[in-house]
């Protein structure tokens, strides 16, 4: 559902970077000319994620040149884009959260556009690179891969990863960043309500440093995807999911342990790969009910320490408010 517009004070910017020492001095000048164009206070977070070159260096930099408008944390190893992301998410201050690639393809002229998107009532705006300056080997998988998951997940996308991207705030300091789940922020974001808007961006092409994409990268977006699907339907039934399977293998059990019987009192020799694969059957049938239960004790711990509904607004400030308590206690008396 949408949400209502907001007051918007300070904007942040959460920007990872990996050995850019190169492009931050530009990217952040860019960002400071459209804020101040804007009229908005703003900050700028950057995150060195285990750089080997001067990045850290250019950060402490700005930091000390721009007092206030800059900060930047430093991992002591590479620890991946969806650790950096919730870093920066933790420590932002901003009714409005940006995120963008430090390699200088996302452009800043393009933050207005998406503060606008976000007063429509929308969750997250993301960024979609219709033109893009990337070798075939990206694009191509990245392609199959947002087709896919738009399908699986009911988020009509065309590109569900791309770094440009804004957050109302509650968003990003909801959603859950581990492993390479930042590429799947507007899904988890749909499992909560919360809507995503999509804008056509200019996308640049890379004139410093190297694209860090790899063939791991593929990889790792299809367990994601498995894993999103999952947490579709089942995040809060996993004994569903598992029941299922413990059934399924319960019944194979049965069957394959009575044929196994039959067999064996007629001397057929299949009788021992029956009865052993039916023992294996069974044996799957128990460990997913054990997995299942597992995993419902968690949720209801889970549920019962926090225990968060996605409610988008109430009425309590006007229903509860004093003055009209007030008014009520009189015409009672």
């Amino acid at each position: 559902m949408k949400l209502s517009t907001i007051a918007i004070d300070t904007v942040s910017f959460v920007i990872p970077a990996m050995n850019e020492e190169a492009t931050l001095e530009t990217l952040y000048q860019g960002i400071a000319s459209q804020m101040k164009a804007l009229g908005h206070d703003f900050e700028v977070i950057f995150i060195d994620d285990g750089s080997t070159d001067r990045t850290w260096s250019v950060m402490e930099e700005l930091a000390l040149r721009h007092r206030g408008l800059v900060r930047a944390y430093r991992f002591r190893r590479n620890m991946g884009k969806a650790d950096a992301l919730s870093l920066g998410y933790e420590r932002a201050s901003g009714e409005v959260i940006f995120t963008m690639d430090a390699d200088l393809q996302d452009d800043p002229q393009e933050i207005p556009r998406f503060l606008a998107k976000i007063q429509e009532g929308y969750g997250i705006v993301t960024g979609y690179k219709k033109k893009r300056y990337d070798p075939w080997h990206k694009v191509l998988p990245s392609r199959v891969f947002n087709a896919v998951l738009s399908k699986l997940v009911g988020v009509d996308l065309h590109d569900h990863n791309c770094g440009f991207k804004a957050y109302r705030r509650e968003v990003a300091k909801q959603l859950p960043m581990y492993g390479e789940m930042h590429r799947m922020v507007p899904s988890l974001a749909s499992f909560e309500g919360y809507e995503t808007a999509e804008l056509v961006v200019q996308h640049h092409p890379r004139q410093f440093g190297q694209s860090k994409y790899g063939v791991k990268r593929i990889l790792c977006g299809i367990f994601d995807m498995t894993t999103v699907s999952f947490l579709k339907t089942y995040r809060n039934r996993p004994m569903h999911f598992f029941g299922r399977i413990a059934l399924l293998g319960g019944v194979a059990a049965a069957t394959l342990l009575t044929l196994a019987a039959v067999c064996a009192l007629l001397g057929h020799s299949t009788s021992l790969f029956l009865a052993v694969t039916g023992m294996l059957a069974a044996m799957t049938a128990l460990l997913s009910v054990g997995m299942g239960l597992q995993l419902e004790h968690g949720v209801y711990k889970n549920m019962k320490e926090y225990h968060a509904v996605p409610v988008a607004e109430n009425t309590d400030a006007k229903v509860f408010s004093p003055r009209i308590l007030q008014e009520e206690a009189s015409l009672i008396a």
